[in-house]
């Protein structure tokens, strides 16, 4: 038996020898039959290369440094430029609101103050208006231009508020785009690392799958109209609760 066809262990020296000593010829023979099968000697080859490739692999992997600054700086920095997007989206949206609910109660002052103008200024128009009418019409609209400069001051400064209150987007913008760029570079070296342990081959089934409702869920509109497991208008929401029994 050739030490270059066959490798025995230390377990397998003591069987043959106890089986010789024992004068078990036959199970000797098998042994020595078996040690000599070249399907063993190239099942370890094979296996010997497989291991020297995981090896050399993991190093490589290992000696990547850019995996571990992703791993360790890029992606912490990034859950914090996403929180402070959503902070300062968040920010944006209220300072809008409270702006905005702020400019109907002098929109509803100059109204109400037009409104009790009209009857008057409808009388003036039509010459029905007699001259203790039309003297409390000039102070009416006097007291209407006043609200009016006033509110319009106030409005004129609240959507101030709101222009620059928008201001955030330019900065969470730049921001986005960052993340988007470091998550391209870690799906990169994601598929390079399944190529390089031979795991980017995908059978028939996996090409086909599609993600049921309620994986990956993520909250928010729906982006891709032409999904077929949604529901695209109010008639697709009134036959799905009439085949709900509602």
């Amino acid at each position: 038996m050739s030490v270059d066809t066959a490798h025995v262990s230390l377990e397998q020296a003591k069987q043959l020898v106890e089986y010789l000593e024992n004068d078990q010829q036959e199970k000797a023979d098998e042994l020595v039959a078996e040690l000599q099968n070249p399907k063993n000697t190239e099942l370890f080859a094979e296996i010997g290369k497989l291991t020297r490739q995981l090896h050399d692999s993991m190093n490589n992997f290992n000696l990547d440094s850019r995996i571990e600054g992703i791993a360790n700086a890029d992606i912490p920095d990034a859950k914090e430029r996403l929180n402070y997007v959503i902070e300062r989206t968040e920010n944006a949206a209220n300072k809008t609101m409270d702006a905005v609910e702020s400019i109907f109660p002098s929109l509803d002052n100059i109204q109400a103050k037009i409104d009790k103008v009209m009857p008057q200024w409808k009388l003036l128009m039509s010459n029905e208006i007699d001259f203790p009418g039309f003297k409390e019409l000039c102070h009416e609209i006097d007291e209407l231009l006043t609200t009016t400069k006033t509110e319009s001051t106030q409005m004129h400064r609240l959507m101030t508020d709101v222009l620059m209150a928008q201001d955030f987007q330019d900065l969470t913008g730049q921001v986005i785009r960052k993340v988007i760029d470091l998550v391209i570079e870690v799906e990169d070296s994601l598929i390079h690392m399944l190529t390089v342990f031979g795991l980017n081959q995908t059978s028939d089934n996996d090409k086909n799958y599609a993600p049921k409702v309620g994986e990956n869920l993520v909250e928010g509109p729906i982006i891709d109209t032409e999904r077929d497991d949604v529901v695209a208008d109010q008639d697709d929401v009134d036959d799905l609760l009439s085949s709900l029994g509602f």
